[in-house]
């Protein structure tokens, strides 16, 4: 009896070490954070949107960047766009919102670029069916920002709004799902709007990138563009959470 009792022991010993090492592991993963992917897709009509005239244009997003912090550094709702923000926003390039997070001394590791269409080769945007991907570590209380322009316009993108986007819950869980409605179409304020797919100063069909008259203004939600809170019928975006690093 007393053997049996002594083996009793050490198995609860045992299962208690194992739980005990089980929440250390967990509690590890979460402070050193986790990889996430981020999956961005084209899935508008692939038989083009319809312009005022009757002319049909193909819905497309241009490349992007994104930045990893508690805060957005990218734009402030009702101010001057800056930092580059007025290249991503009228010609699809993101290299001047990066430059200024380099200048910020923003880590490296916590923003980057995507520019290249999956499953191709060179940089370029992506009209229907196609998609962008990125990855990045994160750990707790870290909220992704991040671009892309409404490829069919004079100034318009979308992205998140000062919250940012949430990659752990709670309880410090990372976290998977869709986020396309956490983008909002924003206007820059930058350059004055022609309607969409149509105008001769909109990226398609500009002579060259930052042409068409200044505006001056701030940015701020594109209400008044008919493709507004219609995210789901343009494009999917899904946050993909990988196991704890």
């Amino acid at each position: 009896m007393k053997n049996r009792r002594l083996i009793f022991g050490f198995a609860l010993l045992a299962v208690a070490l194992c739980a005990q090492l089980v929440l250390t592991n967990s509690s590890h993963a979460a402070r050193s954070g986790a990889r996430f992917t981020v999956r961005i897709e084209n899935i508008s009509n692939a038989d083009g949107q319809v312009a005022s005239d009757g002319s049909k244009w193909p819905f497309a997003l241009s490349p992007g960047m994104f930045v990893l912090n508690d805060k957005n550094p990218i734009f402030t709702e009702g101010k001057p766009a800056k930092n580059g923000l007025e290249a991503q926003a009228e010609d699809g390039n993101p290299a001047g919102l990066i430059a200024s997070l380099e200048n910020m001394h923003h880590a490296g590791a916590l923003h980057g670029v995507y520019n290249t269409p999956a499953g191709a080769m060179n940089p370029g945007p992506i009209g229907p069916g196609g998609a962008y991907e990125f990855s990045f570590t994160a750990t707790p209380k870290t909220k992704l920002y991040f671009t892309t322009m409404f490829g069919q316009s004079n100034d318009l993108f979308y992205a998140p709004d000062a919250a940012g986007i949430a990659l752990f819950d709670g309880k410090g869980n990372a976290v998977s799902g869709d986020i396309t409605d956490k983008l909002i179409l924003w206007d820059a304020g930058t350059e004055v709007n022609e309607e969409v797919g149509t105008g001769p100063n909109q990226a398609p069909r500009q002579k060259m990138p930052n042409t068409g008259p200044a505006e001056n203004g701030v940015v701020h939600r594109a209400k008044d563009i008919r493709f507004y809170g219609k995210n789901n019928e343009l494009f999917r975006v899904t946050l993909i959470a990988e196991n704890g690093m």
